[in-house]
């Protein structure tokens, strides 16, 4: 039996149920092939479950400072397993909302190992080993990407933990050591040292977060270290003795000098491989990069006709805001419009750690490196009314200007809830904002919001509060 539709979309992510939603909108007759869990990993194990489990830790380290607040919190304690059931609780939750939205935008939704085996053809495998074959003139892959491992760093589950594991601990750690301070290394080593762990991170780069600009990654460094962590940039793990009670880890510092320390568990988060194996994307000549990324153009387009990839099997970056506008930029184009060309420079990042860290654009070093004339405005978060009253007075807001034109280049800010506050230089970006019109923008007081505007007039000079 053959099922026939307009597009059929393989992968239920956070890119391919909106492409799916906004195919439905645009009347096209659509199907998701989904093997696991609607929502996909970040919906189910990524950026959704995690957010909730740093929630936890976070109201836990509040908690502890309640003097702080002129408040008084007696034997307190944190329950792992009571954490991590709030965590899966949340991720159920949002997995029923995208079955929802399935059914409410008439998708029709197949089950199972999807693969391509011919242009605008694609067999379904269900868990008992039925296959139904799906036919539509577009295909978009969006089957996403898995954690990558280290070949002495074997996960087990156990003692040698991914991303997955880490988000469903059998037990607490006592000693963890995290391999790799991108957004996933730093998350997950700021809730297990808000939780009570003594946290080690090893990154074989000059600085933690290497892609946040250098001042960013100099303050979170030093703001973690302050919390109780061991940070190791410059270094790395020669190998690994894992065994029934912990594990016994090679360290190699900045100096080459070697120790070998001893750990209850191990985090391995140094990227990711994408998910291209046994789809049928090699058979049909579809285009890829050397580390196995799908070649794309503007509009999500492969080489292949018929065949469009979104998200984490795409280029970076990988992450999940990116895959669902490609989905729409994607579904578009198919549909026959003229959707805008994304531009990286335009999309935020934000890790969740404590302290918040988010950016977007060009960093100071990069926009150099590019020929630009910069001016850069940097204000610090104790100069400002609202993060002194809610205690959060570490942090601060950096911009950098084209010192030509005045465009925004870019933004990066360290502190809190500065994830919820890049959203604003996004937008401004987006529309090719300079300083002028941001300088003339009224900023709420009081906000944290408004050390992004004494930012954007410390760069030229005119910051009010500082």
């Amino acid at each position: 039996m053959t099922d026939t539709y307009d597009l059929i979309v393989l992968g239920s992510g956070p890119g391919g149920y909106v492409a799916a939603i906004r195919a439905s909108q645009l009347g096209l007759k659509t199907a998701i092939v989904e093997r696991e869990t609607l929502g996909g990993i970040c919906l189910n194990w990524g950026c959704i479950p995690t957010k909730a489990l740093l929630r936890s830790a976070e109201i836990f380290h509040y908690m502890q400072h309640a003097k702080d607040y002129g408040l008084a919190a007696e034997k307190i304690s944190a329950d792992l397993d009571a954490v991590v059931k709030r965590s899966r609780g949340v991720a159920k939750q949002l997995n029923q909302g995208v079955t929802h939205l399935m059914k409410k935008n008439k998708i029709a939704v197949h089950m199972g190992e999807g693969k391509l085996t011919a242009p605008g053809k694609l067999t379904v495998t269900d868990k008992e080993g039925k296959a139904t074959e799906l036919t539509a003139k577009n295909i978009i892959v969006a089957t996403g990407a898995r954690a990558r491992e280290l070949p002495f760093a074997k996960s087990d589950g156990k003692r040698v933990w991914t991303y997955r594991h880490a988000m469903v601990p059998t037990e607490m750690p006592t000693r963890l050591l995290v391999i790799g301070s991108g957004a996933i290394g730093i998350e997950f080593a700021s809730f297990y040292n808000d939780m009570g762990a003594k946290v080690t991170v090893v990154e074989m780069m000059d600085r933690i977060v290497p892609v946040e600009d250098h001042d960013v990654s100099t303050f979170l460094e030093k703001a973690l270290t302050k919390q109780g962590m061991t940070i190791m940039t410059g270094a790395g793990v020669n190998g690994l003795e894992v065994g029934a009670n912990g594990v016994k880890a090679k360290l190699k510092d900045k100096a080459g000098k070697e120790t070998t320390e001893e750990f209850s568990h191990v985090i391995v988060a140094v990227g990711i491989v994408p998910n291209t194996e046994n789809i049928g994307l090699r058979e049909l000549g579809v285009a890829m990069d050397d580390r196995g990324f799908l070649k794309t153009g503007p509009d999500c387009a492969t080489n292949v006709p018929g065949i469009w990839a979104i998200g984490d099997i795409t280029a970076p970056p990988w992450l999940a805001h990116k895959a669902s506008h490609e989905g729409v930029i994607a579904v578009e184009a198919i549909a026959g419009g003229h959707p805008h060309a994304m531009d990286p420079r335009n999309i935020p990042g934000c890790t969740y750690c404590h302290p918040q860290v988010a950016s977007v654009g060009l960093t100071e070093a990069k926009a150099k490196e590019a020929g630009y004339e910069v001016k850069v405005g940097n204000f610090p978060f104790i100069g400002n009314g609202k993060a002194i009253a809610l205690g959060e007075a570490e942090g601060f807001i950096k911009t950098v200007f084209d010192a030509r034109t005045g465009e925004l280049l870019g933004a990066h800010m360290v502190g809190a809830e500065v994830t919820e506050l890049i959203q604003g230089y996004t937008v401004g970006k987006t529309l090719e904002t300079t300083e002028a019109e941001l300088m003339n923008t009224v900023f709420p007081h009081p906000t944290l919001s408004e050390m992004m505007h004494e930012s954007v007039l410390g760069a030229y000079g005119r910051a009010l509060h500082i």
